[in-house]
């Protein structure tokens, strides 16, 4: 068959088997030859044992989703031939590990992967590496850069683990070439795309905290979003940073509000459970109009939900965050670009309004890996707000923390700076701080605080749009949805079926500045989100209740993200 231009391998087994681990060799060698990659987990909430695939996907275009089907499945147990066998496109074929099982499939070949490295190494889990030799045959990969790809990624466990995962490279490799019928089935052709980086949005972020000037983290760990924690203490201490695990969610948002008390700029990261017990920290900065941020990995709820699973259904919490009333800005990053930039965005729009900035992801876009342009690290600018030095506190007759102006925003001097002293609270509280219950002050206080969310309009990142202007059929999406919402566009256009896409990425307050002339010029909008009730949808709802009828939900709450054909599919007017 010609050279396949767009390639997804899915890798399943038990806990443990190392489907990971053959899912980033793969990415790696398909990176080598210059290909877009895109790689997807599907595991369990525990060490060892359950099911547990992966999938990686090499496009000579640029993705950022799964492939809707797959070309090679390769099978540790027989269950991951049952749940991925539906999957295979028509020229497909399945490898499986004859150990255990046998399959009588007629496009199925077995080998006894744990078998033969399991006497030949004495350790039957250098399986997974046999079985990325097997693939290497089965795809014609060259001999070269596909040991290259080992050595790159174990030589920092040290000699004897690199030599144990060579040898069982070549064991899949003589495995597959001695098969009848599997070398060179598949070639993958080579791409353009050279000068990329393989990223998360998870590391992103952490990238776009320290270059964006930050330099306090605290968290708990805490899936989907540990990753951010654990890039930041690599990273974050040789600049001078400080990263703490706190003991709870509790004390890590509390860590952060003492931080941004003295002048640091500061993050936590999160998700949905952890969300919950930081709901009343996010209101107590609010009102004390201490800047903090909070990146928000949204995982499948309520409670523990399933923890590995993707979903989108914190919003309406967010937007509708705490008791009481209080600004705060959600923004939506839907790339590991927009992830890296927008981080830098929500310290500065942080600090400039000194108000909480909730950095919305989700499992999709915070663990996936894809392929991402470089980070612009030039562009950073940072906007420490209206801060007050020394020699500007001497020029003052007096200093108010709270003092009311006419853009809502006060400056502020932090402890230690000479001549200021001041009482900062979440108390309500007047000019000064002073803890108030003045009607009069009450009211200009909230009007000062709330007004931040019109008057920051234009400084909030705004939306992209995608696709003819002239377009009848709208799309709006956040987050992950935007690699197979563009997917399913580039169909569609070749199609003849031309759509126009809203990529929101402010959700609150809600863009309505962005949308609405959006929403009058198409005849109907599909808002795609991964929640039961439609939460954007619904938010769009409230806000614009003119434009109400043409709003159409396209929901997923599996636990799985979209793939173009589901998109496409859900939109009667051009499926």
């Amino acid at each position: 068959m010609p050279p396949l231009a767009d390639v997804s391998v899915m890798i399943g087994g038990q806990g443990g088997d190392g489907t990971l681990t053959v899912s980033d060799l793969l990415g790696r060698y398909f990176r080598k030859r210059g290909l877009y990659v895109y790689t997807s987990r599907n595991v369990l909430s525990r060490i060892r044992g359950g099911h547990a695939d992966a999938s990686v996907r090499a496009s000579r275009d640029p993705i950022a989703a799964q492939k809707s089907t797959v070309d090679v499945l390769v099978a540790f147990d027989q269950e991951a031939i049952t749940i991925g066998a539906s999957e295979l496109a028509p020229h497909g074929y399945i490898l499986y590990d004859s150990t255990a099982f046998k399959s009588d499939l007629p496009n199925a070949t077995g080998f006894p992967f744990a078998t033969l490295v399991g006497g030949a190494l004495g350790q039957p889990i250098f399986k997974n590496t046999a079985a990325y030799g097997a693939l290497s045959v089965v795809f014609g990969f060259d001999p070269a850069e596909t040991r290259a790809v080992i050595e790159e990624r174990f030589k920092r466990r040290g000699g004897e683990a690199l030599e144990k995962n060579l040898k069982a490279l070549e064991i899949g490799r003589k495995a597959a070439l001695e098969a009848a019928g599997l070398a060179d089935r598949y070639s993958v052709a080579d791409g353009d795309a050279h000068d990329l980086v393989m990223t998360t949005g998870n590391q992103a972020v952490a990238l776009g905290f320290v270059v964006g000037g930050g330099r306090f983290f605290a968290g708990y760990p805490i899936t989907p979003a540990t990753e951010i924690m654990e890039y930041l203490q690599r990273y974050l201490p040789p600049l001078g940073g400080v990263v703490r695990q706190a003991e709870d969610e509790l004390a890590a948002v509390n860590m952060i509000i003492g931080a941004s008390y003295t002048g640091a700029r500061v993050m936590t990261s999160t998700s949905g459970p952890g969300l919950s017990l930081m709901t009343e920290g996010i209101g107590h900065a609010g009102t004390a109009e201490l800047p903090i941020v909070v990146a928000d990995c949204a995982r499948v709820g309520p409670s523990t939900g399933q923890p590995t699973r993707h979903e989108q259904s914190d919003l309406s919490h967010l937007a509708n965050l705490g008791h009481g009333e209080f600004p705060r800005f959600i923004v939506a990053p839907g790339t590991p670009v927009d992830c890296f930039e927008m981080t830098v965005d929500a310290l500065n729009l942080a600090e400039r309004w000194r108000v909480p900035v909730l950095l919305l992801l989700d499992q999709a876009l915070c663990q996936n890996t894809t392929t991402s342009p470089r980070f612009d690290v030039q562009r950073v600018h940072v906007d420490r707000g209206e801060r007050l030095t020394g020699d500007a506190v001497a020029q003052l007759t007096q200093y108010k923390a709270y003092q009311f102006t006419e853009s809502g925003r006060s400056a502020y001097a932090p402890p230690g700076t000479p001549g200021v002293w001041a009482e900062i609270t979440g108390n309500e509280h007047d000019e000064w701080g002073h803890v108030s219950v003045n009607p009069t002050n009450r009211v200009r206080m909230m009007r000062k605080r709330m007004e931040k969310m019109v008057k920051a309009r234009d400084e909030l990142p705004a939306a992209r749009l995608f696709g003819p202007a002239d377009a009848k059929v709208g799309i709006i999406g956040f987050g992950s949805t935007f690699g197979p919402i563009r997917e399913a566009q580039t169909v569609l256009e070749a199609r003849g079926k031309p759509t126009r896409f809203l990529q929101a990425r402010t959700l609150f307050p809600v863009p309505v500045h962005e949308i609405e002339p959006f929403l009058k010029s198409v005849d109907v909008a599909y808002v795609v989100e991964h929640n039961y009730t439609g939460q954007f949808a619904r938010l769009l709802r409230e806000t614009m209740p003119a434009q109400h009828a043409k709003l159409r939900s396209v929901l997923k709450y599996d636990g799985s993200n979209f793939r173009a054909p589901e998109i496409i599919a859900a939109i009667p007017e051009v499926a």
